[in-house]
């Protein structure tokens, strides 16, 4: 083959990737918007179809026909369904989700100083889950039918079977009523409530970045034990998916070939097989990640903890739907944001898909 063709064939070559790659953005982005607007689309036909009244949710029953009428119509809510949800779409896009009845505030205002706290609370349980949970599922892979493979394989059916909140109270009862070890339910003790000024809001962080070390110790005893909570789910999910994927990895042919060429055993368990496995291992931790971020209403509530769980729970008992809905909006679009991350990142780690 000539230089000239070489260099054709290259091209082509680049050509060619250039065109996949782009594809493969536009599917991501087709992807992503098409969920968001599913999102909004749900949200906002529940919003319709519940049996709450915006308009006496903020005026109350008592008042006037009057005033309901004109306040209906400054709402938009005389408008047809469809130009409703055309209002709604192009709000939501420039987040504004209307005013919260409970507290007065735009509903983004209280979600900005809400949404810190969840993610400071599933970022800990994350860590927490990971850092146990994959050590846990590859010794059960490796020791696979022992006693240490049933007791991971129990304690994940456990964390699995178990309603959280009961977890919950158990928790306070033993390691805050009796123990002694952690703080009463909350984010901070009253005392430091009017005395520390956080930065980002994330209090661990903001209180290490100021060097107030009584503030990270009584924030840090606040949030541990809700944290190892969330944490013990999350190692549930990851230590069974662990196990499976190594199991997966250690029957491999190249696992054979490693050990027949005299590799140390403990070289061929972390440096090969879980380096391999580590890949899904990417999206199991970002989809459990993503799973504390939506699903610890039921945390914050037994542990009092100031999060957007807690935040719909009080709206929904006050019939607040717009922060009800403006808050499932928001962690719907941190799910969605957070699956399509993981895919993304699968893609670019694992050299099969890029193969395909």
């Amino acid at each position: 083959m000539s230089v000239v063709e070489r260099r054709e064939a290259e091209a082509g070559r680049g050509g060619a990737r250039a065109v996949a790659v782009a594809s493969s953005i536009a599917r991501f982005l087709v992807i992503a918007i098409t969920t968001y607007i599913g999102l909004l689309a749900v949200t906002f036909f529940i919003g319709r179809v519940i049996p709450i009244d915006p308009v006496l949710a903020v005026l109350g029953d008592r008042a006037p026909a009057n005033v309901v009428e004109r306040t209906r119509r400054e709402m938009g809510l005389d408008l047809p369904l469809v130009e409703q949800f055309y209002i709604y779409v192009k709000n939501a896009l420039n987040g504004d989700f209307g005013t919260s009845v409970l507290t007065t505030n735009p509903v983004m205002t209280d979600i900005r100083r809400a949404f810190p706290a969840t993610i400071e609370l599933a970022t800990l349980g994350t860590l927490i889950g990971s850092v146990i949970g994959v050590p846990l599922g590859v010794l059960a892979a490796v020791r696979r039918g022992s006693i240490i493979d049933q007791v991971v394989r129990i304690i994940g059916l456990v964390g699995y079977s178990v309603p959280i909140f009961w977890l919950g109270l158990l928790a306070l009862v033993l390691f805050y009523a009796k123990l002694q070890w952690v703080a009463f339910p909350g984010r901070l003790d009253v005392v430091y409530e009017y005395t520390f000024t956080p930065i980002t809001g994330f209090f661990l962080l903001d209180s290490l970045w100021q060097r107030q070390w009584d503030v990270f110790y009584d924030a840090f005893r606040h949030i541990i034990l809700p944290a190892s909570l969330l944490g013990y789910f999350s190692l549930a999910y990851v230590s069974r998916m662990t196990r499976s994927f190594m199991l997966n990895e250690l029957a491999q042919e190249y696992i054979v070939a490693a050990r027949a060429k005299g590799l140390s055993e403990t070289r061929i368990i972390w440096g090969h097989a879980l380096r391999n496995a580590a890949v899904p291992m990417v999206t199991v931790i970002a989809l459990s990640y993503a799973g504390l971020l939506e699903g610890s209403v039921l945390t914050e509530t037994v542990f009092s903890w100031p999060g957007i769980g807690l935040y719909i729970t009080n709206s929904l008992q006050n019939a607040d739907m717009n922060a009800v809905l403006g808050g499932t909006i928001i962690i719907g679009s941190v799910f969605i944001g957070i699956n399509l991350l993981s895919d993304l990142l699968y893609r670019v780690l694992d050299p099969r898909t890029k193969a395909g």
